[in-house]
């Protein structure tokens, strides 16, 4: 049922600058603790929220957002220190006013005139970061050199506010306003306005994300925040957040039956190393056996037919370096591939016969192949610079994997027995781990910025999910993630071919 806000009570005594302040929101909807009217607006604004869609609708009126006084529909939660907040964002219906405003706000007060940073797009395409720097000062605005944005982002780092958007598919287009004093403790969420006192606005807002980063200073394989396991349909963009823990877990790949999925328990817990099952029907979370193997990392790849699980496992029999084991993939004894480590498993070969892993060896980081059995290890790579995430396609035709021989890391493939190395891709990200449909049609990988070394992949990173014909061609962005190490190490495509799994990452525990 929509909950509408129609008799908040709000303080009368207007201030010199002519604000009116509110004093309370109502009842908590969805991921916001409460809602409201800000600047009481004559119609009152409402939200709901559809948790079988995971989405919100907003209905807003209020003059405007601008000058030194606003009105609008508030949805927030009080929120301190740095946060991320994303989401997709839809006017419903043409409109009345182009300047009608959707998308992010953080305030320093209910008041109507208080300081305030939001992040929004307007009625006629217009994205703008908007700021009011005091009480009663007069609104300021950078624009975007970007129409028609719907993925929204706005994120806090200190004093500093940065606001990304794009439209999806595309890469994020960025601004950033700096040294805005808010106060340690701000009201953040949704807002919309409707530019025209006398029209209600609605809109749809999904794929709603409240991050809380690492902390500053953190230790990068020390300290660890918890993690989401989150699913999206590939070719529709839809985006469904199943599961959330304050102890991470990494790396989620789907077994045959299209509802279970296994992941690995990572930070620095009593678990770590584990495997776990997620039923995606109860939401249950079970134990994996896996025999002696009990320090495994985030490589760990189901045979094509479904019977088997090949791992990577921390051994202490080889110094804590990584060593391939296979296990039955319901569980059971844990048998030694790899004679050398470290070893990083990434694939099968689809007739079983094979596993295709990263092996560094005197310092030198390749690609190399191994009877599934066991036996002598097979060199594949021997180019310049570093070569990882290998993956047979479905077909056997080719090993898909990231290299950085080109200068930044990129997507090659090459014939099983490494010959005729093809570059996929050739752009300004750091391109990882190349993950093939189960029809061989499409891959699915992981984006990194400039800012981080083409070497490395490491935890808590702005970065992409994009999408590219296998043979190669024009890349989209599918989402917008704060993750890295283990959001998408192993083949994470659903059976049917329609879903990945991923896993994307928010200090949970934090106030």
């Amino acid at each position: 049922m929509e909950t509408t806000l129609r008799n908040m009570t709000a303080v009368l005594a207007l201030s010199p600058l002519g604000s009116l302040a509110v004093a309370t929101g109502v009842a908590a909807v969805g991921k916001f603790a409460e809602h409201g009217d800000i600047g009481a607006p004559a119609i009152a604004g409402s939200v709901s929220y559809d948790e079988s869609l995971q989405e919100y609708r907003l209905g807003g009126a209020g003059a405007n957002v601008w000058a030194t006084s606003d009105q609008f529909h508030f949805a927030w939660n009080k929120m301190k220190g740095d946060f991320i907040l994303r989401a997709r964002f839809e006017f419903v219906g043409q409109g009345v006013d182009a300047h009608r405003k959707l998308g992010w706000m953080v305030r320093a007060t209910l008041d109507a005139d208080s300081a305030y940073a939001d992040a929004c797009a307007h009625g006629d395409g217009l994205t703008s970061l908007q700021f009011r720097r005091g009480k009663g000062a007069v609104t300021e605005q950078i624009e975007l050199p970007l129409k028609g944005g719907d993925v929204i982002q706005l994120e806090r780092r200190g004093r500093d506010y940065i606001f990304s958007c794009a439209r999806y598919g595309e890469p994020f287009v960025s601004a950033t306003l700096r040294d805005v004093d808010l106060g340690d403790e701000v009201y953040a969420g949704l807002f919309l306005c409707s530019h025209d006192a006398t029209v209600k606005e609605h809109a749809i807002v999904r794929d709603v994300r409240i991050i809380k980063p690492a902390r500053p200073g953190f230790q990068a394989y020390r300290d660890f925040i918890g993690s989401q396991l989150e699913i999206l349909h590939v070719f529709n963009g839809r985006l469904t957040a199943l599961y959330q823990s304050a102890e991470p877990f990494e790396a989620p790949n789907w077994m045959h039956d299209g509802k279970t999925l296994i992941w690995n328990v990572s930070g620095a817990g009593p678990n770590k190393g584990l495997l776990r099952t997620f039923d995606r029907t109860t939401g249950a979370v079970s134990p994996l056996d896996t025999g002696i193997a009990t320090h495994n990392n985030n490589d760990h790849v189901l045979s094509f037919d479904g019977t088997m699980l090949a791992i990577s496992n921390n051994d202490p029999a080889f110094g804590g370096k990584s060593a391939i084991y296979t296990v039955p993939a319901t569980g059971g004894p844990a048998k030694l591939i790899t004679a050398q480590s470290p070893s990083y498993l990434h694939g099968w070969s689809p007739d079983g016969q094979w596993l295709v892993f990263t092996g560094i060896r005197d310092g030198d980081t390749e690609i190399y192949k191994i009877p599934s059995a066991g036996g002598g290890e097979i060199r594949l790579t021997d180019g310049p610079g570093m070569s990882d995430g290998p993956e047979y396609s479905p077909d056997g035709r080719h090993i898909y994997f990231n290299s950085t021989r080109s200068g930044r890391m990129q997507l090659w493939r090459m014939k099983p027995d490494g010959s005729e190395p093809e570059q996929l891709t050739n752009d300004e990200f750091n391109n990882w781990f190349p993950h093939l449909s189960p029809d061989g049609k499409w891959i699915v990988f992981i984006s990194y910025g400039q800012d981080v070394a083409p070497e490395s992949h490491p935890y808590y990173q702005h970065v992409y999910l994009r999408l590219m014909p296998a043979g190669g061609g024009p890349a989209r962005v599918i989402a917008y993630v704060y993750g890295g190490q283990g959001t998408m190490n192993v083949p994470s495509w659903s059976p049917d071919g329609t879903r990945i799994a991923f896993v994307s990452n928010s200090d949970f525990a934090a106030k």
